[in-house]
């Protein structure tokens, strides 16, 4: 099974979403730039900030400019350009049903209500793409749900979702080399 190819940090863009719950997917791929040296560049084309990392092979990271609702236009955009196939994709995205801290790898699923990959799932016609699912947990009554998400975490979950992050770096290697059976063990292991 091939690896991943393209790394989808999900958020919002605009100094007013930066620090929200709603960007740990950017966050994530703000770490990823940072420890390997890359440079996130605009593009019109692709729809957001994306950078190319070369090893053995090409790999790319994608922050959408769309806002969440219309991400799959940035990820659409770049995966047919480069010619990837959804399931060497991967979207980093938050996760109301795992509490901060808690991080899970999976392969296709339905969307959950997230408007992120319901606009990636329609733009790529396809569920088959992997998602790092962020623990942000949930404010407890759906009616409140858009505003806990767009609002910044607490100064223990901000710290949790960190360590997540970093917890989620350590497999990054196998994800490059389609080892995801060996990436979710390491994950899902405490």
């Amino acid at each position: 099974m091939s690896g991943i190819r393209l790394f989808v940090g999900l958020g919002n863009p605009g100094d007013n979403y930066e620090n929200t719950r709603h960007n740990c997917g950017f966050w994530w791929i703000d770490f990823i730039a940072k420890s390997h040296r890359l440079s996130l560049k605009n593009s019109s084309k692709f729809f957001g900030l994306y950078a190319k990392y070369s090893e053995e092979s090409d790999y790319f990271f994608l922050k959408p400019n769309t806002f969440m609702n219309d991400s799959g236009k940035s990820v659409a955009a770049l995966s047919n350009f480069f010619k990837i196939k959804p399931e060497e994709i991967l979207i980093i995205h938050d996760e109301l049903d795992l509490s901060p801290g808690n991080t899970k790898l999976k392969l296709g699923g339905g969307h959950g209500g997230h408007n992120g990959l319901k606009s990636i799932s329609s733009l790529l016609q396809t569920n088959n793409f992997w998602r790092l699912r962020i623990g942000i947990g949930h404010p407890g009554e759906k009616s409140i749900v858009n505003n806990y998400v767009l609002n910044k975490p607490t100064k223990s979950e901000k710290l949790a979702i960190e360590e997540t992050i970093l917890n989620s770096y350590k497999i990054f290697s196998l994800l490059t080399i389609g080892e995801f059976e060996k990436a979710m063990l390491n994950l899902h292991s405490k």
